[in-house]
């Protein structure tokens, strides 16, 4: 009776820690192709409303990340004791570089000064989220 209801606790727990990852990387992911979406309209309603709109998201978005951030190492130490193979390894670490350079992308995207700087960091950004939204998918089972 204690092993069954232990493996509950442990099932919600594992389900808490995949929805919020989840979750945050809807919002960091989608968001940045939301805003993408977005961009064309945002232009013709102002010179000021891309930068209205990026502040709005940035205020989404960088909590996400950081719940991101959070939630990943609570999914490595989830895994503490397991071993896993070579290439799985390799996968974790690429998308460990994929989730920084993701962030720094972004970071420098929002204080770039030039329409070429932006676009060149966001693009960096965007792409670097999509490889390690696969790069998760790749990790799974």
């Amino acid at each position: 009776m204690l092993g069954t209801a232990q493996l509950t606790v442990t099932s919600s727990l594992t389900a808490l820690r995949l929805f919020l990852h989840v979750g945050a990387a809807t919002i960091w992911v989608g968001g940045q192709f939301v805003m993408l979406g977005l961009l064309p309209t945002a232009r013709s309603l102002g010179s000021d409303a891309t930068k209205q709109l990026a502040r709005a998201f940035a205020k989404l978005s960088w909590p996400a990340f950081a719940v991101l951030v959070l939630t990943g190492f609570w999914n490595l130490a989830a895994l503490s004791g397991e071993t896993k193979s070579t290439g799985w390894n390799m996968v974790m670490g690429i998308k460990m570089v994929l989730v920084l350079l993701a962030g720094l992308g972004a970071w420098l995207h929002g204080r770039a000064t030039t329409k070429a700087a932006m676009g060149a960091w966001g693009s960096i950004a965007g792409t670097a989220s999509l490889l390690a939204l696969l790069g998760g998918i790749l990790l799974i089972g």
